[in-house]
């Protein structure tokens, strides 16, 4: 019986290291559609999320090629292209958003990583002055608790950098009621308001501001996933997450939440390839 179980675990380890290999080198394109009577004609927008620096292909040749071959509106980004870490540098990000920013308009919301950054430029010197001087040399101004206005689709797109206390370990600190207003500003009831917010464990307060859209990164599907479990653990170190990556509800608001494209830290996808999200936005004329 001892051997029948030690052969199960060494063949299931051995499946999971090929599951590693394989999905850490890869990415697929899933696909969601939004209905609303606020917009006003259709919108397809890709949404990328922690590339955290990695490259598929020379140049990230194969992700600039299928986002060519999605031919989108809009390239929103919910944060993580870089990772703040010793030894690193933003020239795979800040490349890719060029090549991007060349060919489309590219909304940019920041994630934890670009903030710690921001926060820490005696530990990452010039790095993150760097960085924000190459995006909008390439013609992208982050939206770092702003908002921009789309009016062929009736879209307005907001970018939250919220305090770093919400992104503990272990911990998830309540968010003060009122804390999105004062950020953010009060959203318009007539426009369809995108919010760009990486950290997904607010989609409640997102949702209770206003968003019609929200969308997030920052769990990275869990780093491995489980058939009926999904995600295994949270960039918190919250075991089986509430939100791992995908479609969700709250009220009247959506929230689409990629799970990513790269890894850091814990330097794994496990049944868990990158994913490039589409999302096609259209109008809704249905009677309700």
């Amino acid at each position: 019986m001892a051997e029948v179980i030690l052969t199960a675990a060494v063949v299931i380890i051995f499946i999971c290291l090929l599951s590693a290999v394989w999905d850490g080198r890869r990415f697929v394109t899933v696909s969601y559609e939004i209905r609303s009577e606020k917009i006003t004609q259709p919108c397809r927008m890709v949404l990328l999320s922690d590339l955290h620096n990695m490259s598929f292909g020379r140049e990230n040749k194969k992700l600039r090629g299928r986002i060519k071959e999605l031919s989108p509106d809009a390239v929103l980004v919910a944060g993580d292209m870089l990772t703040a870490a010793k030894g690193q540098d933003y020239n795979r990000a800040l490349g890719l958003m060029r090549g991007l920013a060349a060919d489309y308009k590219v909304y940019y919301g920041m994630g934890n990583h670009e903030q710690r950054l921001k926060l820490s430029p005696n530990e990452y010197p010039g790095v993150y002055e760097g960085y924000l001087a190459g995006l909008k040399a390439a013609g992208i101004e982050p939206l770092i608790n702003e908002r921009t206005y789309l009016p062929e689709w009736n879209i307005e797109i907001f970018g939250a950098m919220i305090d770093r206390c919400y992104f503990r370990h272990l911990y998830k600190e309540p968010m003060e009621n009122g804390y999105l207003y004062r950020l953010l500003g009060e959203p318009k009831e007539n426009t369809f308001r995108l919010l760009i917010a990486h950290n997904p464990d607010y989609f409640e307060k997102y949702a209770d501001w206003g968003a019609d859209l929200v969308v997030s990164g920052h769990v990275h599907g869990g780093i491995m996933r489980l058939p009926f479990f999904g995600g295994v653990l949270s960039p918190s170190l919250t075991l089986f997450p509430k939100f791992d990556g995908g479609r969700f509800s709250c009220g009247k608001s959506t929230m689409i939440l990629s799970r990513g494209l790269g890894s850091h830290t814990i330097p794994l996808r496990i049944f868990n390839p990158g994913e490039l999200v589409v999302i096609q936005l259209v109008p809704d004329r249905q009677p309700h």
